[in-house]
């Protein structure tokens, strides 16, 4: 559990980082904002599957902007707490049984779901990244090292 919970606490510290670099410099970061949001839309989904909700009603791509991303990584970080203050250790192999966007049904362990959380939001930062460099910006270190340092 004591992973997990550093997982997050990456997830939460890289996800400020990059909404600071993206507020700082509005000028043609939609692009790389749409891809954020995306990474908080999935946070969101996947929060709602694992208290057994429906998610279909979250859309995983739009482009709402920045001040939609501010509100939704600060949503995410207070329901997110909240769940793994709540989760006892011995749930963690539990499984979850929900449908994914397209209706198909998967079950997955509640470990391999907050694993997933972490991994997808660190793997799209890096594209959020790739695409503030392209618009000449500076890049955002978000590496798990950088964070325990």
């Amino acid at each position: 559990m004591e992973t997990i919970q550093r997982m997050f606490s990456h997830l939460n510290w890289a996800n400020e980082r990059i909404l600071s670099a993206l507020c700082a410099d509005r000028s043609g970061s939609a692009e790389a904002a749409g891809l954020f949001e995306h990474v908080l839309r999935a946070e969101q989904v996947w929060h709602a599957r694992l208290l057994g909700q429906d998610s279909a009603h979250v859309p995983l791509w739009s482009e709402d902007g920045v001040d939609a991303c501010v509100e939704l990584a600060k949503q995410n970080k207070e329901a997110f707490a909240s769940y793994l203050a709540r989760l006892k250790p011995e749930r963690l192999d539990d499984v979850v049984v929900y449908e994914n966007q397209a209706g198909r049904e998967f079950r997955t362990s509640i470990r391999d779901i907050l694993t997933h959380v972490a991994l997808h939001g660190q793997y799209h930062r890096g594209q959020v990244n790739a695409k503030l460099r392209r618009l000449g910006g500076e890049p955002v270190n978000v590496d798990y090292i950088a964070f325990v340092r």
